[in-house]
């Protein structure tokens, strides 16, 4: 069954009109009226609605909201991912198979090595882009929870605003020598009773040395993801799998 994120709120029997761009893949879908529809996104409770396409219009689509299911595909710990931005379409596709994997949210950074360098509306349009491309792998991959992701930011400005005394496990993929290898502590104690997770993985070329020493100095912990050196789109997802799964 088609699933549409809808961000408006939901109330079973009501007869609501789907968003613009909900409503586009409807009509691209060339459904009918009668036909089933599952919601989501719209309700302060989670979950997702059944719903009846009741007419097709236009530049309207009109839908009857029916039952909710308190149903939810999230992982048991919350896993944020904070990623120097690779250049091309590479941060699209980071982005759409963090949020099958399950991640909670997303935080873009510019880094010293960064190729791509965003700012001002450049750097809200890509935002805009991005948000929309975790919509769309959510209505794909049947979650119910919308992953943010957050404006753009240097990492420094990111980091200047993170508590050293933060309860959250916080893992920076690095090729240190001095690191461990990421697979050995998701057993631990400490990692089976986290509620949240954060990585921090670099941009093509990884962070400098004074960046790490940064990340290191606001409590990171130096982890490696093997004797491979993966590209930058690939490195926090194979973190993110090891943790969502």
């Amino acid at each position: 069954m088609p699933r549409f994120h809808c961000p408006t709120p939901l109330q079973t029997g009501e007869v609501i009109a789907l968003p613009a761009g909900a409503a586009r893949h409807v009509q691209v879908l060339r459904m009918q009226p009668g036909g089933a529809i599952t919601l989501f996104g719209g309700a302060e409770r989670g979950g997702e609605f059944e719903a009846k396409i009741e007419h097709m219009g236009r530049s309207e689509v009109r839908v009857l909201v029916g039952a909710h299911f308190a149903v939810e595909r999230e992982p048991t710990r919350q896993v944020h991912l904070v990623v120097g931005v690779p250049a091309n379409d590479r941060m699209d596709w980071l982005v759409e198979k963090a949020t099958e994997l399950g991640v909670a949210s997303i935080q873009p950074v510019m880094t010293e090595r960064s190729v791509l360098r965003l700012n001002g509306e450049r750097a809200d349009r890509k935002r805009a882009h991005w948000q929309a491309v975790a919509v769309a792998a959510c209505e794909q991959c049947g979650r119910n929870q919308l992953p943010v992701v957050h404006e753009v930011l240097t990492l420094n400005a990111w980091l200047a605003a993170q508590k050293t005394n933060s309860e959250s496990l916080r893992y920076l993929l690095s090729l240190r020598p001095e690191t461990k290898a990421l697979n050995t502590l998701v057993g631990t104690s400490a990692a089976a009773t986290a509620t949240a997770v954060t990585f921090l993985s670099g941009p093509e070329g990884g962070l400098s040395v004074a960046e790490e020493d940064a990340a290191l100095a606001k409590g990171f912990q130096p982890v490696s993801l093997g004797n491979r050196v993966l590209r930058a789109e690939t490195a926090g997802l194979a973190a993110l799998a090891l943790f969502t799964a």
